[in-house]
């Protein structure tokens, strides 16, 4: 069954698997929590726990788990799950490159840490992201001022595939005007940021309206080893195809 947890702070909610979890435990506990957040323009900080007293899912629940992520992506600001099951840790990994919010797994004895980074986090991230898998390539959206948090949870996301195969092949940035930074820490983790990575991304490829962006090949060109190349806003599946193509297309 699956257990509102009471012994977290105000702002965080979640959720404790205890032995069996049927499709009837997540309509009965989990859809009205996240149904509720949605009527009511919330996001989500959702702590997952899977601890010792849980024992599997059900087929139907492994289902509505499905449904409801893809239902409600955008309702959660960030998830952490904390268990010691290596399948869920795991499947959890794969899961979180295609949520467009922060998603961490921490073993049982880390829950408070993982309680602690769900009340880090902000609410309202500036940029969306999404891992495409099958090219290898980042999709960022920025949507508003950068914050060093949101490069804190792009390279959450990018570290897992980036030890698994050495570099991405590409990263795509899409912003119709370059909305800048929160403030001088975020450009400063941005530079910081820019310096981690420099080696283990092929292209990237700014999809923007905004001159002055566009302009960023010309003067960066000589200073990454990325191949770099610009495309209008419209064209997000161009760049997509250039980004994830072999080296030497």
């Amino acid at each position: 069954m699956l257990e509102r947890l009471e012994d977290i702070p105000m702002g965080i909610v979640g959720v404790k698997a205890v032995g069996k979890v049927t499709a009837e435990d997540y309509e009965s506990v989990l859809e009205p929590l996240v149904d509720g957040a949605r009527r009511e323009g919330r996001r989500l900080r959702f702590l997952y726990e899977a601890g010792p007293e849980f024992d599997r899912f059900t087929p139907g629940a492994m289902w509505e788990d499905a449904k409801l992520g893809l239902r409600a992506l955008r309702t959660f600001a960030c998830c952490a799950i904390v268990s010691d099951r290596n399948w869920l840790r795991q499947s959890t990994r794969i899961a979180g490159f295609f949520l467009p919010c922060p998603v961490r797994v921490f073993p049982n004895r880390d829950r408070d840490e993982a309680i602690a980074w769900l009340g880090s986090l902000p609410l309202d991230v500036g940029v969306v992201y999404r891992l495409l898998q099958d090219k290898g390539v980042m999709v960022v959206e920025v949507t508003r001022p950068l914050s060093a948090r949101d490069f804190d949870a792009v390279g959450l996301a990018a570290d897992p595939w980036i030890k698994a195969h050495g570099k991405l092949e590409g990263v795509v940035v899409h912003t119709r005007a370059f909305p800048g930074w929160e403030d001088f820490a975020s450009l400063v983790r941005h530079v910081q940021f820019a310096g981690d990575y420099v080696r283990k991304v092929r292209r990237v490829a700014l999809v923007t309206n905004a001159s002055l962006v566009r302009l960023t090949p010309q003067v960066a060109g000589r200073l990454v080893e990325a191949e770099l190349k610009t495309f209008g806003f419209e064209e997000l599946d161009a760049a997509v195809t250039w980004a994830g193509g072999s080296p030497s297309s």
